[in-house]
């Protein structure tokens, strides 16, 4: 697959938010058209609305995991073990590279000191979700 990385920046600077400059980039390989993924990650940007929370590229990446692992099936769920490998994957190569996963602490809102800056956090993100969820392809 040619890396998508660079049209999440686009994205972001388009006015989308991490969260969904990542997820839209690559919705379209699993399923979802972008409109829908645009509105089932608007709320997870900013740090899930205030900076207090998961930073929203990294959130954006575990939705398109759970998307591209999810057997949907409402009687017996039975995928979500392999979703939670996938995500648990992003996060840690997510938080080795930067040192956190909270948007607050990302950006450096108590202490000062900024360790990563949005669009580097989407283009980390990216890279991490390309690596983990679409290098077979």
């Amino acid at each position: 697959m040619k890396t998508r990385v660079e049209e999440t920046i686009a994205r972001h600077d388009k006015g989308f938010n991490c969260a969904q400059a990542v997820a839209c980039t690559y919705c379209d390989l699993v399923g979802v058209d972008e409109e829908t993924m645009f509105r089932m990650t608007e709320a997870l940007g900013l740090g899930m609305g205030g900076m207090q929370g998961t930073c929203g590229a990294v959130s954006g990446a575990c939705v398109l995991a759970g998307m591209k692992r999810s057997t949907a099936n409402l009687d017996t769920p039975n995928s979500k073990a392999e979703s939670y490998k996938l995500s648990r994957e992003i996060t840690q190569k997510f938080l080795e590279k930067n040192g956190s996963l909270t948007c607050k602490d990302l950006k450096g809102v108590e202490t000062g000191k900024v360790l990563r800056s949005c669009p580097d956090c989407i283009r980390d993100a990216a890279a991490i979700a390309e690596q983990v969820l679409f290098c077979e392809e």
